[in-house]
């Protein structure tokens, strides 16, 4: 028998009603269908405010959704998915802790016996081996970053939700941190599903493409399978002619959808 997918998103719409007036209602997202197999890394891209964070925030549990259904490995999602870790976009580093200890918090909270070692070892995976008595202010955000990726690794999960998590980086930090992230994915080989405005960053490092409309009521619109060789260099695979290829297929998609985002915003 096949193994059921890592994450498995049936008929998603998300609706939301103003607490003040309820007759104001909002529907991010409307009857999406999206899975992630096992191992498999998988971007959704699509303008601003089309419900991308919506649906990762379903896949964590932090939001049940008005209607569909969400199973984790074949199993119906119940509360908060304890099988998924996430990445954020903010910082969510606690300031009162150093680097060891914020990488230390997650391990702790579950009961770890050797959360100490366990968290020095992933800071040194992340490249920070001589870095974890450094408070949040004292590290660059290209550090910070890295102590969040080793944050939510360190407990192991079996699904990795990012939530554009290198947006604020410059390029350079940026495309290695994306190379970071595709070094610890093919060694562990998670499920990752990864939220990006970016097209170039979705096809350097996923499997599948997925894109979504404009909002309100977005859903997908678009799929693509990334058939570039692995391992990959994020910065080199986009001088190949099949990633110019991708990038113009998955761009003929998505640039109405991105003009319709922003001439919402305009008007709004």
């Amino acid at each position: 028998m096949t193994a059921p997918p890592a994450l498995d998103l049936q008929g998603i719409s998300c609706t939301f009603v103003d607490r003040h007036d309820a007759s104001q209602r909002y529907t991010a997202v409307r009857d999406v269908t999206l899975t992630v197999g096992a191992g498999e890394f998988v971007s959704v891209v699509g303008p601003t405010g089309c419900g991308k964070s919506t649906l990762l925030n379903v896949a964590a549990g932090l939001l049940a959704p008005s209607s569909g259904s969400v199973k984790v490995f074949g199993a119906p999602l119940q509360g908060i998915n304890a099988r998924a870790g996430y990445m954020f976009q903010a910082e969510s580093l606690m300031p009162w802790r150093t680097a060891l200890g914020n990488v230390m918090a997650g391990l702790e909270f579950r009961g770890v016996a050797d959360a100490r070692e366990r968290a020095n070892e992933w800071l040194k995976r992340v490249g920070l081996g001589g870095f974890g008595d450094r408070y949040p202010h004292q590290l660059s955000g290209g550090m910070r970053k890295r102590t969040s990726l080793a944050q939510t690794l360190a407990l192991d999960p079996d699904i990795i939700l990012m939530d554009e998590p290198f947006s604020a980086l410059d390029i350079q930090t940026r495309q290695l941190m994306e190379n970071e992230v595709l070094a610890l994915w093919a060694a562990k080989k998670k499920a990752v599903l990864f939220i990006t405005h970016d097209l170039d960053e979705a096809i350097a490092m996923s499997d599948r493409v997925v894109v979504l409309s404009a909002g309100p009521a977005s859903r997908p619109i678009g799929e693509f399978l990334v058939d570039l060789e692995r391992p990959r260099d994020v910065a080199e695979v986009r001088t190949t002619p099949r990633f110019i290829a991708l990038h113009l297929a998955i761009w003929s998609v998505l640039r109405d959808e991105v003009l319709k985002g922003y001439q919402q915003q305009l008007a709004a």
